[in-house]
C-alpha cells in the first residue's frame, strides 16, 4: 500500500495548466520563427533587426531552446501530475533570465527601440516566476507527486 494519498486537484489548476502549456507551445513556435529567421533573406524586417539578429551569439539559441522547451515540458509534467515540473521549471527561469540578462545587457536593444521593449520579457519572467510558484503549491497540496 503507498504511503501517500494523491489529492485530487482543483478544476483551476488543471485548466492554468492547460493554459501554461498552451503558453509553452507558442514559446516553441516563437523559438522556432527565431531559429528559422535568416537575416540574408529579403523580409519586411529592418536593417537593425538583421544585424541584431547577426549579432547574437552561438548559446543563444541553445539557451532560448532550454528556455521554451523547459517550459513546455514542465508544463507537460504538471499536467501528468509530476513532481519533475518543479525543476524543469526553474531550469526554464534559469534559462530566460540568461536570456533576456544578455540581450538587455550585452546589446543596445533598450537604447535602439526603448524602454517599452521590455514590457513583453518581463511578462515572461513573472510568467516564469508564477510558474515555479503554482508547480510548488500543487506539491505541497499533494496535486502533484
Amino acid at each position: 500500500m503507498a504511503s501517500y494519498i494523491r489529492q485530487r486537484p482543483a478544476y483551476w489548476f488543471q485548466a492554468t495548466a492547460t493554459l501554461l502549456f498552451l503558453w509553452g507551445v507558442l514559446g516553441c513556435i516563437a523559438f522556432y520563427w527565431h531559429a528559422s529567421f535568416d537575416p540574408a533573406q529579403p523580409s519586411d524586417v529592418g536593417v537593425w533587426e538583421r544585424a541584431y539578429h547577426r549579432a547574437l551569439p552561438g548559446w543563444f539559441a541553445y539557451d532560448y531552446a532550454i528556455a521554451v522547451g523547459a517550459a513546455l515540458l514542465g508544463s507537460i509534467a504538471m499536467l501528468r501530475r509530476s513532481r519533475s515540473a518543479n525543476i524543469l521549471y526553474v531550469l526554464s527561469l534559469a534559462a530566460v533570465v540568461v536570456q533576456f540578462g544578455y540581450v538587455f545587457v550585452f546589446t543596445p536593444l533598450l537604447a535602439v527601440k526603448g524602454v517599452a521593449t521590455a514590457v513583453f520579457p518581463l511578462f515572461i519572467l513573472g510568467v516564469g516566476i508564477f510558474q515555479i510558484w503554482l508547480a510548488g503549491l500543487a506539491t505541497r497540496r499533494g496535486w502533484i507527486l
